[in-house]
């Protein structure tokens, strides 16, 4: 089920808030982030990001076709390692 949109797109306040600093400071830097839950909004776009998938950060830089997505999204939990079928001894 989506999200109500009377209350509008989840965005994590702090993180908002580190952006919004960044911006100001014009650091290059990349923000370091665990929110993979946090809808990406227009304030996010030209920003870098590490998004942490359980296991490492994965860099992800974002433009205007990633707003209305997840942070999540970009940053894949699971490694496909094939199918099982197919294999030679």
């Amino acid at each position: 089920m989506a999200r109500s949109q009377k209350k509008g797109p989840f965005v994590d306040e702090k993180l908002f808030r580190k952006v919004m600093i960044a911006k100001d400071r014009s650091d290059a830097a990349p923000i370091r982030t665990w929110a993979r839950r946090c809808t990406i909004v227009p304030e996010f776009v030209g920003q870098k990001f590490e998004i942490h998938n359980g296991k490492v950060f994965n860099s992800l830089y974002v433009t205007e076709d990633m707003v209305g997505h997840k942070l999540g999204e970009f940053s894949p939990t699971r490694t496909f390692r094939g199918h099982s079928g197919g294999r030679r001894r």
